[in-house]
């Protein structure tokens, strides 16, 4: 009967979606009969399945179902995903408001009667990755907190993915750091003796997957766009940690964020050669036209390090959310 009757097909019309923070994506996500050119057979209420694929492939996050007039969103997508339903056999699905942690592969399925069948629709973020170690040094993140560490500093823990095409964009470090999969990388475009010898070849370095409570290592963060202004304060005097937050609060803004400055930076093209304070109590400066005395060698958010909050003094970067 399965072989006589119409099979299920379901079909992506495109397998990579782009977007950014902020914005509405749709999903595309068509279904047919191999035998007919009906949607249904009639005699099934159809079924749509979304959810998120996650790293290890054998879990999957709810998303979204629908069946004749229910709905049903879940988790943090509930208010922010609609069936798009442009013709009768269109399982589209619309994401509104997209947050950081939408990134990521996700499954269509449609069900009717005995017959299903699914697609896979990659949705990926316009954004930076950037690398991120907390004052205390090097090497001092489990997994857990490596996560934290970026939530703190407006982004999420970076994927392999997003990683590779920073590298291949020409994302050079030499610290291995935390993907949100659990396994710890680096990448390398020069290699040289204390990354991997001069002799190997250019790439991302896999140290594999680690123990997420006991091992220590630095992390990949990674953020997208803002809905807001990112800026220099133009202040009269130099300032210490505490001064500078102050500042901001009296300029109806909030001390920046480091994922803010690497955003403004590589999305938006900021520069400034002045050195000013982050939220983290990190001190860096954004170049995007080297030149003499401001990183002469390449584009770059420069690190100047986490001074004395109390006793050194510095510019102030602020971040003023648009309402």
């Amino acid at each position: 009967l399965a072989e006589n009757g119409p099979r299920l097909l379901v079909v992506a019309e495109q397998a990579k979606i782009f977007s950014h923070r902020g914005g509405n994506v749709t999903l595309p996500c068509k279904f047919y009969h191999e035998h007919t050119s009906t949607a249904g057979s009639g005699t099934h209420k159809i079924r749509v399945k979304w959810t998120k694929l996650t790293s290890d492939y054998l879990k999957e996050v709810d998303v979204f179902v629908a069946m004749g007039h229910h709905r049903k969103s879940y988790g943090n997508y509930q208010g922010r995903v609609f069936l798009r339903g442009s013709s009768e056999n269109d399982a589209s699905l619309i994401i509104t408001n997209i947050i950081l942690e939408d990134y990521g592969r996700y499954k269509c399925e449609v069900i009717e009667g005995l017959e299903d069948d699914t697609a896979v629709v990659a949705l990926n973020l316009e954004g930076v990755v950037f690398p991120y170690s907390p004052r205390l040094g090097r090497y001092n993140l489990n997994f857990h907190e490596a996560q934290q560490a970026c939530l703190d500093q407006d982004s999420v823990i970076a994927s392999f993915d997003q990683l590779y095409d920073a590298w291949r964009s020409g994302l050079d470090w030499c610290n291995a750091g935390w993907l949100s999969d659990g396994s710890v990388q680096y990448p390398i475009t020069k290699p040289r003796e204390p990354c991997g010898g001069k002799n190997t070849v250019p790439g991302v370095r896999n140290y594999g997957f680690w123990d997420k409570d006991r091992s220590r290592y630095d992390v990949f963060c990674f953020t997208s766009n803002f809905n807001g202004r990112f800026y220099y304060l133009i202040h009269p005097t130099k300032l210490t940690y505490d001064e500078a937050v102050q500042a901001c609060l009296k300029d109806g803004a909030q001390i920046a964020k480091v994922g803010q400055i690497f955003a403004a930076w590589k999305l938006l093209g900021y520069d400034r050669c002045d050195a000013g304070w982050l939220a983290d109590g990190s001190v860096r400066y954004p170049i995007s036209r080297p030149r003499k005395r401001c990183s002469p060698n390449e584009a770059a958010v420069r690190f100047v390090g986490f001074p004395d909050k109390k006793h050194k003094l510095y510019g102030v970067y602020c971040f003023k959310a648009y309402n």
